[in-house]
């Protein structure tokens, strides 16, 4: 990080390469946690395909787990306040099979 001497902010630059900014797509998120961790799980399910695949799986520290709720609380008001409520379908019960702690989508 680097000292802004105006307001004695830090500043942070960060860069990502081509492939990581295309970005990966997933209609699925599975959630499991430990004492230490939060495991984030994303699948993209195809329709009529009996098998998935995790596409990322991303490990936040519980605080860091927190921050990204408040986070992502904070922007879906901004959006639903830009584009209108988002409409919440009713949730799908899938039966998986998967490795690891119960989790929660």
């Amino acid at each position: 990080m680097q000292n802004n001497e105006q307001g004695g902010q830090h500043q942070l630059n960060i860069e990502i390469n081509d492939e990581v900014a295309e970005g990966t797509y997933a209609n699925l998120a599975i959630i499991s946690h430990t004492p230490t961790e939060f495991v984030v799980d994303y699948i993209n399910i195809m329709p009529n395909t009996p098998k998935a695949r995790v596409k990322s799986r991303i490990i936040l520290a519980p605080q860091h787990a927190k921050r990204l709720m408040k986070a992502l609380a904070d922007n879906i008001k901004k959006y639903e306040q830009a584009h209108g409520v988002i409409k919440d379908t009713e949730p799908v019960a899938l039966p998986m099979q998967f490795g690891g702690p119960a989790a929660q989508a």
